[in-house]
């Protein structure tokens, strides 16, 4: 089972924007690949850190993993899958620029000795889902436009960072002479600057290309979620990591079944005979009819709950329920002989009503289906 992402950083779920970045910082100095040669057992958690400190450090994550755990990001298709959340090396040490001010010197493997990787941007987008194809989770194939770099282009070493990535400024102040490093402003940090290009490419050496995506999206996804797939979005100039492709979920409106959390909800209407001697009836489920049976002088606005009928726990906790919701439909017109009949009986004590004390009210079976 996979660990706590606050737990690998030995923070409280209360723990503030600053507390989760100081945790980072001294796990990733402790368990540098640098400092711990060799040890598998230390990069392998030099990577849940900044596995954890990548999802904790963004409020939308944070709030994501608070609600669903590791299963808002986990899963097949890059959203997090296989290992330490589609991160690598670069992604880890891009993220030294902010969490160590830029002047995290002394180790290799790119956290400081060498030119950091630029990373291209995001990619956005929305992907529309049936109820049944949240409930049984979908395989989806996108076509989206990304930048990559032109066939035949090259770069050559940036003059100006000659190469780093990075450049280095020296101001006097009170305490003495203090050295920063900043992204160089001339490659962006890439390290690297346009050469030669192709005349379709743009002035950075990027075109644009259609690519088909293949998106595995998990049972239970609710509408607004975002999953991620690694490395497809743009790329940048350079020796660069292509972004990320950004996929937010968009719930689609079924025809007779509303959701609530992983519950479904149907409202079946019936007839007054129908109500009277009782019948069988074939209802809409997610995967298919259902055949229910209603006793004789069933009550409009009895709930019939059916267990493990509705929506799949993204966290896996099995499944919601249906609940099936009895109207009892009055017709507004009669003819004569339907008219007499009902005058006839209108002072039978049959039909009078007379609830049990067993018969809930309105305000009762609401209670119960939000318990």
């Amino acid at each position: 089972m996979k660990k706590d992402f606050y737990e690998i950083l030995g923070i409280s779920k209360n723990a503030d924007a600053a507390e989760i970045k100081k945790a980072y910082r001294k796990n990733a100095l402790q368990y540098h690949p640098d400092k711990n040669p060799g040890d598998k057992s230390a990069e392998d958690k030099f990577k849940l850190a900044a596995e954890a400190y990548e999802v904790l450090s963004d409020p939308q994550k944070k709030a994501k993993y608070d609600q669903y755990g590791h299963q808002a990001f986990d899963g097949s298709g890059g959203f997090g899958g296989g290992g330490h959340g589609g991160m690598n090396m670069d992604d880890i040490f891009s993220q030294f620029g902010d969490i160590f001010g830029g002047g995290f010197g002394g180790f290799g493997g790119g956290g400081g000795g060498g030119a950091r990787r630029a990373k291209g941007s995001n990619l956005r987008i929305k992907v529309k889902l049936t109820l049944e194809e949240i409930a049984n989770g979908v395989e989806k194939k996108v076509k989206v436009k990304r930048k990559v770099q032109a066939p035949g282009v090259t770069y050559k070493t940036c003059s100006t960072c000659n190469g780093q990535g990075q450049v280095m400024r020296v101001t006097n102040t009170i305490l003495g002479r203090m050295q920063s490093a900043s992204t160089c402003p001339t490659c962006s940090g890439s390290g690297q600057i346009l050469d030669k290009k192709p005349s379709e490419a743009d002035s950075q050496g990027m075109i644009l290309e259609d690519e088909t995506v293949s998106i595995k999206i998990p049972a239970g996804v609710v509408d607004g979620m975002q999953l991620k797939v690694s490395n497809k979005g743009n790329d940048a100039p350079g020796n660069s990591i292509p972004g990320d492709l950004i996929v937010a979920i968009e719930e689609l409106e079924h025809e007779f079944l509303k959701r609530e959390g992983e519950n479904l909800h149907y409202d079946l209407y019936i007839s007054f005979a129908e109500a009277v001697l009782g019948i069988s009836k074939d209802i809409e489920a997610i995967n298919g009819k259902v055949r229910i049976k209603l006793e004789e002088g069933i009550q409009s606005g009895k709930i019939l709950r059916l267990k493990g009928k509705g929506i799949p726990s993204i966290n896996g906790y099995g499944n919601g329920d249906l609940l099936v919701h009895v109207n009892v439909w009055t017709p507004k017109t009669l003819n004569k002989e339907q008219k007499q009949f009902f005058e006839k009986n209108l002072s039978d004590d049959n039909f009078i009503p007379n609830p049990e004390k067993s018969d809930k009210s309105f305000f009762e079976k609401v209670k119960d289906m939000f318990s």
